[in-house]
């Protein structure tokens, strides 16, 4: 996705992304959003990885590696941001699938997650996103994801 964030631009920070998302440490996964644009149905999250994450105490002492299920997760929660943002704020999204998931790198601590997100079909009970999580503009995962949106109170 290439992005001009000259336009459309709206940035998120971690204490009102924690407002958007149901996720508390250590599960929010996405520290700030630098980019958005309803119109085209895209945003950019960032996830600062640092040696401090408690994933890295087992993943792999000695060698530390970003577990790809969590950036797969922070895939998804950005995502979620931008459902919130788009007007879906009384519901959730919650994971139905994952196509065409692929790994492509290791990431490890010092890296700078650029997770992209592009809604493809969302109506009021489902959706679907394209995502591709960068560092350095080099691609580290990519996935389609699948979610259904329910309400906040079924929960």
């Amino acid at each position: 996705m290439v992005v001009d964030t000259s336009k459309h631009s709206i940035v998120l920070n971690a204490k009102e992304i924690s407002k958007i998302l149901p996720h508390k440490y250590p599960f929010l996964l996405v520290d700030r959003v630098v980019y958005l644009n309803l119109e085209e149905n895209q945003i950019i999250g960032q996830k600062n990885v640092t040696m401090n994450e408690p994933f890295f105490q087992g993943h792999f002492p000695g060698a530390p590696i970003m577990p790809g299920v969590l950036i797969l997760e922070a895939l998804a929660q950005t995502g979620g941001i931008w459902l919130h943002q788009k007007g879906y704020d009384q519901k959730i999204a919650v994971l139905l699938n994952m196509n065409n998931v692929k790994f492509r790198r290791p990431v490890v601590p010092g890296d700078v997650l650029m997770l992209h997100a592009t809604a493809v079909h969302v109506t009021s009970r489902a959706g679907k996103m394209i995502t591709k999580a960068f560092v350095n503009d080099q691609i580290v995962a990519e996935a389609e994801i699948a979610f259904a949106l329910v309400s906040k109170e079924q929960i």
